[in-house]
């Protein structure tokens, strides 16, 4: 090929089929990879070994714990949600074995009055008020609320019997604390799934949220659970033992059993649990009435917000996770963190695509005005894209799924067509995750960049009764 012969138009062409080979191959790999996770659901299923479980909500909820249990829940700038979050799983989780620790600074007063209002004439609640100036991170805050059990505990003489984990916009569901009290017996770690609520006013940002979440904790995180490879926490809906806490905290040199210094405390606490070799469970459970035992909340319903929150979970489980984390475990494990961490390249790949779409509309007008000539495709090329035009219509066909299982029909078509806006946040949350990492190796400060809520589920719900 003569480079110096080669017009502007040629050039074109030329990237354009670079970017293709490119993006077709990788997005093979990934179809290759997902297909495994789909091919591994299915045996389950027909197994019996994934079917969730099934349980009489009037049996379960409000039934007495076998010992004391500590909830934890850290909040920065959360005025506007803590009072409703608190004040509704006070009222689902009615326990007197239950004790709610909520963690504040002082140079938010907002949040610390709207907490003691919600505390107030709740025997149960504890305020805890962090030493430092806010923001920290979240699991700074974390190891503060850890002390004050240990503080209690000894003033007290009791000993709690687990550690529930909860973010401060979280609506609990009533018959969770009694499935993680009874799931104790066989795990130390227990992850609920999480449930997004859908928004009326943001169908599409926050409605991604309802179709990425509906598919891996009905599907990627039972497959993991099921072949004991660890699953990273959410965070909210995750309850742990109290001694495996205390092992934490001593592996640390008592600096608190979580890592201050990640961004991702929750997804390295899962795996920890997992690499020490203690028993790990995903409870997927519904109730009699059809609806998961879950987490739910509101997510972001703003793109800043989405793509500042996502990008946030790819700096610390793709580039942290990376360094932190390493590659420990058996083959299985690896292929798990791998896909985990998949996250800035699928952002690569991603924009790829997106920019061969450019380019590929661009030679098409070219050709129509006669200034440039049609490249047939190699046999490899077309191939290629066969099997990604079956792939794309496979994913979201399970997409679509999952969600209108949890959702209904409606928002299952919603999911097909929101598919090309979740890979535009994953691209821009790609991106800033990038930068995000590099700052840090220049000895830039780890920070609780939080996302914002407003407005809380149970707010204009039928109370719990």
């Amino acid at each position: 090929m003569d480079v110096a012969a080669l017009s502007p138009v040629d050039w074109l062409a030329l990237i354009q089929h670079e970017l293709l080979l490119f993006a077709s191959l990788f997005f093979i790999l990934g179809t290759l990879d997902e297909l495994a996770i789909d091919g591994l659901y299915a045996i389950g299923r027909v197994r019996g070994r994934l079917r969730t479980a099934s349980i009489s909500r009037g049996e379960v909820e409000g039934r007495e714990l076998a010992g004391p249990v500590a909830v934890i829940v850290a909040a920065w700038r959360e005025d506007d949600v803590i009072g409703a979050t608190m004040r509704h799983l006070l009222a689902a989780w009615p326990q007197q074995g239950l004790r709610l620790y909520v963690g504040c600074y002082a140079n938010d007063p907002a949040t610390i009055a709207a907490a003691s209002q919600a505390a107030s004439g709740h025997a149960r609640v504890r305020i805890v008020v962090h030493a430092d100036h806010g923001p920290t991170t979240k699991a700074d805050c974390m190891n503060r609320l850890y002390r004050a059990i240990e503080e209690d505990e000894q003033r007290e003489g009791i000993s709690f019997r687990m550690v529930v984990i909860h973010d401060a916009e979280d609506m609990v569901d009533p018959a969770a604390l009694p499935l993680f009290d009874a799931g104790l017996a066989r795990a130390e770690l227990m992850q609920l799934p999480v449930v997004p609520m859908p928004q009326r006013r943001s169908r599409w940002v926050a409605g991604h949220y309802l179709d990425e979440f509906a598919e891996s904790h009905a599907k990627a995180m039972v497959v993991r659970d099921w072949l004991g490879t660890g699953f990273p926490s959410a965070g909210v809906g995750c309850a742990i033992a109290r001694g495996r806490l205390a092992k934490l905290d001593a592996q640390s040199t008592g600096q608190g059993p979580f890592d201050a210094a990640s961004l991702t405390e929750d997804y390295e606490l899962g795996l920890k649990v997992a690499e020490a070799g203690a028993k790990t469970a995903f409870l997927r459970v519904r109730g009699d009435d059809g609806a998961l035992v879950a987490t739910r909340a509101y997510f972001p319903h703003r793109l800043e917000s989405a793509i500042r929150q996502k990008s946030r979970w790819v700096c610390g489980i793709a580039l942290q996770g990376w360094d932190r984390m390493g590659w420990t475990g058996n083959l299985l494990d690896g292929w798990m963190r791998l896909r985990d961490r998949r996250g800035p390249l699928a952002a690569l790949v991603l924009f790829t695509a997106y920019l061969l779409l450019l380019i590929s509309g661009a030679l098409i007008v070219l050709q129509q005005l006669g200034l440039a000539r049609p490249v047939p495709l190699t046999p490899l090329t077309q191939t290629l894209l066969i099997a990604n035009a079956f792939s794309l219509v496979w994913r979201a066909a399970w997409r679509c799924a999952f969600t209108a299982r949890e959702y209904g029909m409606a928002e299952g078509i919603r999911a097909i067509l929101r598919i090309p806006l979740s890979n535009i946040i994953a691209i821009m949350a790609g991106r800033r995750a990038v930068s995000q990492y590099v700052a840090s190796l220049h000895g830039g400060r780890v920070r609780w960049e939080k996302t914002d809520h407003h407005g809380h589920p149970s707010i204009g719900q039928r109370a719990v009764a």
